[in-house]
């Protein structure tokens, strides 16, 4: 029994773990909201190595509600992700950039030279 307690994880663990995990989607979220790169990339970071942290500590039964509820912050931070990736997209559209998108052969290999074209009108 002392060898089996030896691997489970305490539920400090477990709790900070989860911490780490809901600071850093609370920290993305806000980087978001307010348009702030820098910030976002850290917290993505953050929330990586919290996401790992908290893997590898398999969290019980009576972390699943919390657990939940971390994974639909995770998936409303996605869909606020996506909503900002739109905006850029039709800003740059309008503002005429041009984007670049990759080349296949016949084969389905990506090619060697990018292709432009123009996002913008006129």
């Amino acid at each position: 029994m002392h060898a089996m307690s030896l691997n489970a994880p305490s539920p400090a663990q477990v709790g900070d773990a989860l911490d780490a995990l809901e600071r850093a989607l609370q920290d993305e979220r806000r980087a978001l909201i307010d348009n702030d790169a820098e910030a976002l990339l850290s917290s993505t970071q953050a929330k990586i190595v919290a996401l790992r942290c908290a893997e590898t500590l398999q969290p019980g039964q009576a972390e699943a509600p919390r657990v939940t509820a971390l994974s639909e912050l995770n998936r409303a931070n996605g869909i606020l992700l996506a909503r900002r990736r739109r905006e850029v997209s039709w800003a740059l559209r309008h503002l005429g950039r041009v984007e670049s998108s990759g080349v296949y052969d016949a084969g389905g290999h990506a090619g060697m030279r990018p292709q432009s074209r123009c996002l913008g009108v006129g």
